[in-house]
């Protein structure tokens, strides 16, 4: 039998009309009607079903606003003649996919509890991503070298850990740049720390006279914290900021990155020749082409992930109230 969703609020006049039509239409045709008050929802499953009531939900077809007896008669039409095309495949198939429709599994409730807090379990992660690399330092100053050194080679799987382009803390100075990058008024890298071997200045930590680098980058430390910034903003606005334009997210995250980040190659690459421009960023330039790079990221991705959720929150709430109105058919019982 066709199962048709009616998503409607009580005290609605449309809803109540479309009740009406359902009531009279189920003297003529046999479907049965799974009613959900969406009042008595989360706000996303309003939002899901496109921010209007009534709707109603018949296979994959689906209807909203203003609707007619015309249009829920094509739409169940519609529906039987789909269902009767996969019953011919294999009515034992069939029949599984049909239970396994209204029979909630502890993944459905998980599923349905991540749709509605996956962007807190985004932040929190973040957080912890971003915020652990501070710890590093702070061991290390405190005496406690080894639990300091499990992060630091944690995270050298994903960050270069260049001590010159990395942030300091306990130390005169914030950070030590290249003498080429061209910062005056600080001391060098090579003044304070001057290790030459790539390898073994990664493997550099830092000491009393200079302080402790944070275990992230400092590009790192700034995608991930605008990350989590807008983050932020996008679960306090509930989720329902726009998306950019994939080409925004081209022009304003990755060129930038790019340009600041490839062009300081080959000042990494001893006895290059001298008619090859050789330049190495700013923390300024560094923070600022992260920042935006994280920015422009999760704002290119969150709202794509929402709707997504949006939609599974949908399927997912719709699949439990067919469970609890529509008993599971046990094994061995006929059909």
């Amino acid at each position: 039998m066709i199962i048709l969703t009616f998503y409607y609020a009580p005290d609605s006049k449309e809803c109540q009309a479309v009740e009406t039509l359902l009531e009279k239409l189920r003297t003529e045709i046999p479907f049965q009607v799974i009613k959900i008050d969406v009042t008595q929802k989360d706000p996303a499953l309003l939002r899901s079903i496109g921010g209007q009531v009534p709707a109603i939900q018949v296979g994959p077809y689906r209807l909203a606003g203003t609707i007619n007896e015309v249009q829920i008669r094509v739409a169940i039409g519609a529906a039987q003649d789909r269902q009767a095309q996969m019953e011919k495949i294999d009515q034992q198939d069939w029949e599984n996919k049909v239970q396994r429709g209204i029979k909630i599994t502890r993944a459905d409730r998980f599923s349905l509890w991540l749709t509605k807090n996956y962007i807190h379990v985004f932040n929190l992660l973040i957080f912890l991503y971003v915020g652990l690399p501070f710890l590093a330092p702070v061991l290390m100053k405190n005496g406690h070298e080894r639990t300091a050194s499990v992060l630091y080679r944690f995270y050298s799987f994903t960050c270069h850990q260049l001590p010159f382009r990395s942030w300091f803390l306990f130390g005169p100075q914030a950070y030590y740049p290249r003498e080429l990058s061209g910062i005056s008024g600080l001391k060098s890298y090579e003044q304070a720390i001057g290790i030459d071997n790539l390898f073994e200045a990664r493997n550099f930590v830092g000491n009393e006279n200079v302080g402790y680098k944070i275990a992230l980058c400092q590009r790192d430390i700034a995608i991930y914290l605008s990350m989590l910034g807008f983050g932020l903003v996008f679960a306090l606005k509930g989720r329902q900021i726009k998306g950019i334009p994939w080409y925004l997210w081209v022009i304003l995250g990755l060129v930038p990155i790019g340009i600041d980040g490839t062009s300081q190659l080959f000042g990494l690459v001893p006895s290059m020749p001298a008619w090859l421009p050789l330049r190495e960023s700013t923390p300024f330039l560094r923070t600022l082409t992260g920042g935006l790079f994280g920015l422009m990221t999760v704002w290119y991705l969150y709202p794509l992930i929402e709707e997504t959720m949006r939609d599974t929150y949908a399927l997912l709430t719709r699949k439990m109230e067919r469970a609890a109105q529509i008993p599971v058919r046990e094994s061995g019982d006929s059909k």
